[in-house]
């Protein structure tokens, strides 16, 4: 079996993981943590979102702390954003990349961003023009891929069609999560098998939600098909504020502990990710949701 030879961690939990905290995290910690994790070595980090504050006000502060980064050289700090109001925030904030977000699924498109697929893409349009003119980078976020909380079921064929629209439309890179955590492995291969018929592996990232414990092994068929590109949360952050019962992302910890394991280049230090994953969890009072943090824990 041939396996990449590097991979390229996206570590989404400052945005993707805390944005469901019920308490407020304050600034000076989401500033710590982001600071901590490019301190391990990780090179893409999803520092926030400029989404109205009412529907997230975990990330209200977003402007300010893109404002106050410590950037480190080599390190992209990126934001989700849904609309051109939100790009235009985000460009006065200093963002180097942004992203938009689609789905798989109708009926999670509608109770999500109240839109049908197309409509939602069709929001985009203005945004990526906007964003091609100034030469900023667009990740495009795929929801539901694996299923859909609403519908069950997401064939591999709609994902790959909505999949290309966004690459036509020019995102550089597409995420395709699992955002209930129901993928299983031969419903991954399934499913990437139909999006790399419509996109080069190359762009193609995943983002596994570890509800059912299926996140790794999912990853492992995602690596044997030669995607490079992982989306994790530090410690299992996060979770999908439309999906009843779904856990957080798989941990970043344990997707670098398997990739080391496996001989796979990620340029992570995992003591110093792992640290940073404590200091988060501290402050918000819980447990760490990665088995490999909870280890080293144990072994310090």
């Amino acid at each position: 079996m041939v396996y990449p030879e590097k991979v390229k961690i996206v570590e989404v939990g400052p945005r993707d993981g805390l944005q469901n905290e019920q308490s407020p995290v304050s600034l000076a910690h989401k500033l710590t943590l982001i600071d901590e994790l490019a301190y391990s070595g990780i090179k893409v980090i999803e520092a926030g979102s400029f989404v109205s504050p009412k529907w997230v006000p975990q990330m209200a502060d977003s402007a300010a702390l893109f404002q106050q980064l410590k950037r480190q050289p080599g390190v992209t700090y990126s934001a989700l954003t849904p609309n051109l109001q939100g790009f235009e925030a985000a460009m006065t904030a200093g963002v180097n990349e942004v992203a938009v977000f689609g789905a798989a699924s109708e009926s999670f498109s509608k109770r999500n961003i109240n839109c049908t697929i197309d409509e939602s893409l069709t929001r985009f349009e203005p945004l990526l023009a906007e964003a091609k003119a100034r030469d900023v980078a667009v990740r495009g976020y795929l929801s539901c891929v694996l299923g859909c909380p609403y519908e069950g079921h997401i064939s591999p064929d709609k994902v790959a069609q909505v999949a290309a629209k966004l690459l036509d439309m020019g995102c550089y890179e597409i995420s395709l999560g699992d955002t209930i955590g129901v993928g299983t492995p031969t419903k991954t291969a399934a499913m990437l098998e139909a999006v790399l018929k419509v996109v080069p592996v190359e762009k193609l990232a995943v983002h596994f939600h570890d509800t059912y414990g299926q996140a790794l092994a999912n990853i492992l068929v995602a690596l044997q098909m030669g995607v490079s590109i992982i989306d994790s949360a530090v410690s299992g952050l996060g979770g999908c504020p439309y999906a009843k019962g779904a856990s957080g992302n798989v941990a970043t910890e344990d997707v670098v502990y398997m990739l080391n394991g496996m001989g796979i280049e990620t340029g992570i230090d995992i003591d110093k990710l792992a640290l940073s994953g404590r200091n988060i969890m501290s402050v918000l009072d819980r447990q760490s949701q990665s088995k490999v943090a909870n280890a080293l824990a144990a072994r310090l």
